[in-house]
């Protein structure tokens, strides 16, 4: 054997040196974590600890999360799945926990499922606490400034109701379906029209239940991420007679209208009376006309000889033996009618 020259060896024990400071650095990072994923039986390795802080990943919250999943018994779920989800921003505790939530509740829910719902935006783990818990949920929403739902009965008369509704999530609808504003809508829309469906406003107010029975009846949680679990009407006042105010609002409006056409055929008959006035001075204006013609005549028939002087008086005479008999017939009527 050759002996290694003293500067060989140097190099050699600094390089191992340097070496074993790295490792035992690396070490001592992952020490605490191997650890515990060796006493848990978790299947981390080293490398694999390595590996993620290569990835950008964060070991620690990795190796947190497949503890809770081996200690809770899941179905083996791999270090790389983890840090996958881990890599596209999601919430691996979270999903963790909510799988051990529904592992407990006897829900199903796989791993495959579960990660989609929390990259959807969704509260995994919320969601499934509400499967496990029932949510109620006011409606109309109060934080939203409405109070009432208000309806009109078929007798006419308004009624304002406030319902709780009891919604359960439907983890299989959860990716896609339509959130709590859906459902809030869908009830208040099925309230309404139930209420309008009834005769009188006393079939509401002694029997409340068919309001809710008749809602539930509807299937008004297709196509949404929870199943309804029940709908109870909270409260129930009446509230004014919609019915009889638009009657009157008619009756108002008919006599506002008969009135118009009154006026206007007042306005026409008027107008036609002007119009005879009017004909009847035109008619006398004729008239005086035609007198103004008569002395003009007679002058005619005396210059050209066709109207001789006792011919007028014969005329004249006639003129007022008329005028006189007028006057007497005038005169015994007058008399006879004393």
């Amino acid at each position: 054997m050759f002996a290694l020259k003293p500067e060989v060896q140097i190099i050699i024990g600094l390089v191992c040196f340097f070496v074993f400071i790295i490792l035992m650095a690396v070490f001592a990072r992952y020490a605490s974590l191997w650890i515990q994923c060796k006493m848990t039986r978790a299947g981390v390795g080293m490398i694999s600890l390595i590996k993620m802080s290569l990835q950008k990943v964060n070991p620690t919250v990795i190796v947190r999360s497949k503890i809770m999943a081996v200690q809770a018994q899941l179905p083996p779920i791999s270090t790389g799945a983890l840090g996958a989800h881990y890599l596209a921003r999601g919430n691996v505790p979270r999903v963790i926990q909510a799988l051990i939530a529904a592992h407990r509740a006897k829900i199903e829910l796989d791993w495959e499922t579960a990660q989609a719902i929390d990259l959807a935006g969704r509260n995994v783990l919320e969601a499934v606490q509400t499967s496990v818990y029932p949510k109620v949920i006011d409606c109309p929403d109060v934080k939203k400034g409405a109070t009432t739902l208000d309806a009109v009965a078929g007798d006419g008369i308004q009624l304002r109701a406030r319902a709780r509704v009891t919604v359960r999530t439907n983890l299989r609808q959860l990716i896609g379906g339509a959130t709590e504003d859906t459902i809030i809508a869908r009830v208040g829309q099925g309230i309404v029209s139930a209420i309008g469906s009834t005769d009188s406003y006393k079939v509401v107010l002694e029997n409340p239940d068919m309001i809710s029975r008749t809602v539930l009846d509807m299937g008004l949680e297709a196509q949404t991420a929870f199943a309804i679990v029940s709908i109870d009407i909270a409260d129930i006042d009446v509230a004014e007679n919609v019915g009889a105010r638009l009657q009157a609002d008619q009756a108002e409006a008919d006599t506002r209208v008969a009135q118009a056409k009154a006026e206007q055929k007042r306005a026409e008959y008027a107008a036609r009376e002007q119009e005879m006035i009017a004909k009847v001075q035109q008619n006398r204006a004729e008239v005086v006309l035609a007198e103004a013609e008569v002395p003009k005549a007679i002058s005619d028939a005396f210059q050209s000889g066709q109207l001789a002087l006792m011919d007028y008086y014969d005329l004249f005479n006639i003129q007022a033996d008329t005028k006189m008999r007028t006057a007497i017939a005038s005169g015994g009527a007058t008399t006879s009618a004393d």
